[in-house]
């Protein structure tokens, strides 16, 4: 499973809403950086074949990562977006790498048995594009899954740029995908930053797959708790009590 597969982690973000001086993926949860849960549990289905994306404060990201684990470091110099970020890892991924997960080091929850089911069902369904998706009765801050008049995922739309009618969508992107690196190269060279926050949305790459007729589908995740994002003291503060009572350290 892990010769073919490799994974780019995202954490290059400045994370303005944590107040803090600190680079947003370093903040800690029960005294670990939230990073590591990230990679600890990629490590896990891709063994050393991880690009991590750093930015803000990359040097201190790189320092504190590389005591704990062996992997691959791509700099992201100026903040331009996922679509962005993703590619300044593409370079660093192995040659004989033929998918790419991607995922966000602001989701320490994310679980091994979620990417391993994510990665079975990409293969069996012999996939170009795999996005986790998942229902939500509060899907206020996420991008919305966008769906053709035959259920056939089109593409994602974030918030700032959606219709009334598209946020009422319920079905919302979690930002982990699996992706055939050959399309995943040649969606984000299509990619451009038309959009509110003028930024290289990495979104974009499933409405590219949709129109280019690739096999583009959301795998639902059926643990909404593990595909929490931190974007704030608060979610941090939630997150860390979810773990402390997953392990047993709270009742």
């Amino acid at each position: 499973m892990t010769s073919k597969l490799a994974a780019v982690i995202l954490a290059a973000g400045l994370g303005k809403r944590m107040k803090s001086d600190k680079a947003k993926v370093l903040h800690e949860i029960n005294g670990k950086p939230m990073v590591m849960y990230v990679i600890e549990t990629a490590k896990k289905i891709v063994g050393n074949n991880i690009v991590v994306v750093i930015g803000n404060q990359a040097e201190k990201v790189s320092e504190i990562v590389s005591k704990e684990y062996e992997v691959i470091f791509a700099l992201q110099q100026d903040q331009l977006g996922t679509g962005h970020a993703v590619k300044c890892a593409l370079p660093f991924l192995p040659e004989y790498s033929e998918q790419v997960l991607i995922l966000c080091g602001d989701v320490p929850l994310l679980s091994y048995h979620t990417l391993k089911n994510l990665y079975e069902e990409h293969i069996k369904s012999n996939r170009d594009i795999s996005v986790v998706a998942v229902e939500t009765v509060n899907p206020k801050g996420y991008g919305r899954i966008l769906l053709d008049n035959e259920n056939n995922v089109s593409g994602i739309v974030e918030e700032i740029d959606a219709t009334d009618r598209q946020r009422q969508i319920k079905i919302i992107n979690s930002g982990i995908y699996c992706v055939k690196k050959e399309f995943l190269q040649y969606s984000l060279n299509k990619i451009s930053s038309n959009n509110a926050q003028k930024e290289f949305y990495l979104t974009d790459i499933i409405n590219i797959g949709y129109n280019y007729n690739k096999n583009v589908g959301a795998f639902i995740g059926q643990d909404n708790e593990e595909l929490l994002g931190i974007n704030s003291v608060q979610d941090l503060m939630a997150i860390e009590h979810i773990i402390r009572k997953r392990s047993g350290i709270i009742s």
